[in-house]
This record gives C-alpha cells, sequence and structure tokens, in this order.
C-alpha cells in the first residue's frame, strides 16, 4: 500500500529530528519532500519515494549537516551506488574501531 507523502513525513520526523539540529529539521524534511519528488520522477512509476536503504546511507554520511544532506541527496538521485559504498565504508571503519 502506498504511503502518502503527509505519512512519510511524519514518520522520517523522529529521525530527523535525532539526527539533525531542532532549526533544521523541518527544511531537512522539505528537501526529502522534494527528493521523493524527484526519485519518483526518475525511477517511477513503481518507486513512489527514496528508498529506506538509501536514506539510511545518506542520513549516515550527512552526519546531521544540512548542506552534506542537499549534497547527498542529490548524488542518490543520480546514482545511489556511490552513496551505498561511501556508507559500507564508513560502517566498516566503525566496526573495526
Amino acid at each position: 500500500m502506498a504511503v502518502g507523502s503527509e505519512n512519510r513525513r511524519d514518520e522520517r520526523r523522529r529521525r530527523i529530528a535525532a539526527e539533525f539540529p531542532l532549526s533544521h529539521v523541518e527544511a531537512a524534511l522539505d528537501l526529502l519532500h522534494v527528493t521523493d519528488m524527484a526519485w519518483h520522477d526518475c525511477y517511477g512509476p513503481e518507486e513512489l519515494a527514496l528508498p529506506d536503504s538509501v536514506l539510511d546511507d545518506v542520513l549516515l554520511l550527512a552526519d546531521g549537516g544540512l548542506v552534506a544532506l542537499i549534497r547527498l541527496l542529490r548524488e542518490a538521485v543520480i546514482d545511489s551506488r556511490d552513496i551505498r559504498m561511501a556508507a559500507d565504508e564508513r560502517r566498516s571503519r566503525s566496526r573495526t574501531r
């Protein structure tokens, strides 16, 4: 069943609030909304929104930075494979510490 954009925003709010300063939460959620539309335009009609796995990778790499989030989401829409590789590398480095 498809989830509407407002439901998706509500579902993401807590996670975004945990990752970003309070003053950036609404902007980050707005950016994710626009990214969902871009994702759908590029990969739809079955792909209605950014996949959770891509969002996981982007949030990991953004480190709570709004500018980084903008750049990473743009790159993810273009081709998420580089984002996945960078996130996997960061995860592997954190496991070996």
